[in-house]
């Protein structure tokens, strides 16, 4: 048997493992998720001042992982980034800045 990655094939022997499948060998360093979470701010400060806390949520666990050596809490940054999906329209700034975040962090 191969163990080659079928991806996301769906059919009678249901190959494939379901879209859980990430690519991992792209994660982005530390200063490069703070320098997206800072745009992501700045730009729900114009597009969703409503939502500048999720923002402000992001940076600071972005910021305690850089204070204190470890990983960033992905829960709480989960959670801000859902919230800020689930609000944002398609096209604007803030939607992108998310799923880039998303995409960075395998969520």
């Amino acid at each position: 048997m191969s163990t080659y990655p079928f991806g996301d094939v769906n059919g009678p022997a249901d190959h494939g493992d379901g879209g859980r499948r990430r690519s991992t060998y792209v994660a982005p360093d530390l200063e490069t998720l703070m320098d997206v979470a800072d745009q992501l701010t700045e730009t729900l400060r114009t597009e969703y001042p409503q939502l500048l806390s999720c923002g402000e949520i992001i940076q600071g666990e972005l910021a305690q992982s850089a204070e204190d050596g470890l990983p960033p809490n992905r829960g709480r940054i989960r959670s801000a980034l859902e919230t800020i999906a689930i609000a944002a329209s398609a096209g604007t700034g803030s939607l992108a800045f998310t799923r880039q975040l998303t995409t960075a962090f395998g969520l």
